[in-house]
């Protein structure tokens, strides 16, 4: 097997599901275990991935094994597939607080580490994943794993300090995007629009508003100038936004979500 996941959840399958579809790797030469059987089945269905119900079999099988599990089951998971990890095994985590020096010391041995952040839009093939990975992995090792995890998405390796700001930037911040989403939505509704109608308006425009900021290079402040016409809706729009302290609670929260990811 080329490629092993030890957890078989939603994000499991999301990245699964984009290796796929992207042609990078086999649905034969994909295992996944899992300690809900059901997540599986469904896996195996939907999928067409080899499954089994024993962690270790995915272990000493994949060349490449994702920890797919919560952060909580990490230190009971690595202790129980340790034994059986080869040296060649690459081990993928997708779990925030587990930084490379605490996972080596749970292995108790040399493997070869990338840590990863991975975010929910992984589930339909837009998702942003942050690298970083420890020191036994060579320049091709580590271009076949950012490879593997642009299945899903854009995919950038970024040195380790960096990571509890990727978590607030990225890794959490859909959560920030919905609710934004939402309430854009919530205000069409009061002004008189359909509910379905006003989701699909709000969240087409933050998604067309993304593709700008990425596709022409330009700065978000220029994009947004050029929709604020002097004297216009939109200035209006924005000067109420800062009055009410837009920009502020979204630098705060995220702060505040990077200060969890530190302790965790």
């Amino acid at each position: 097997m080329k490629l092993g996941f030890i957890g078989c959840g939603n994000m499991a399958k999301a990245m699964i599901g984009g290796i796929i579809d992207r042609g990078l790797i086999s649905p034969k030469e994909i295992i996944s275990s899992d300690a809900f059987q059901p997540s599986l089945d469904d896996a195996k269905e939907k999928l067409r991935i080899n499954i089994s119900s024993d962690n270790k079999e995915v272990a000493s099988k994949a060349e490449v094994v994702v920890l797919a599990v919560k952060p909580q089951f990490y230190k009971s998971v690595i202790e129980e597939i340790s034994p059986v990890i080869k040296e060649s095994t690459i081990i993928i985590t997708i779990a925030p607080g587990q930084d490379l020096e605490k996972l080596e010391k749970t292995f108790g041995k040399d493997v070869k580490i990338v840590r990863t952040m991975p975010n929910t839009p992984a589930m339909v093939g837009e998702g942003m994943t942050a690298l970083c990975a420890n020191s036994l992995l060579d320049s091709d090792e580590k271009e076949k794993i950012k490879e593997i995890l642009s299945g899903f998405g854009r995919a950038e390796y970024v040195p380790e300090y960096m990571m509890d700001a990727v978590v607030a930037v990225s890794g959490s911040s859909p959560a920030y995007v919905f609710i934004f989403i939402e309430a854009m939505a919530d205000a069409a509704v009061l002004l008189g629009m359909g509910r379905k109608e006003a989701y699909t308006f709000a969240a087409q425009a933050v998604m067309g508003s993304a593709k700008m900021v990425l596709e022409t290079g330009m700065h978000p402040a220029e994009l947004k100038d050029m929709v604020c016409s002097p004297g216009g809706t939109t200035i209006e729009a924005v000067q109420v936004l800062e009055e009410e302290g837009f920009r502020n609670a979204v630098i705060k929260s995220m702060i505040a979500c990077a200060d969890k990811s530190k302790k965790m």
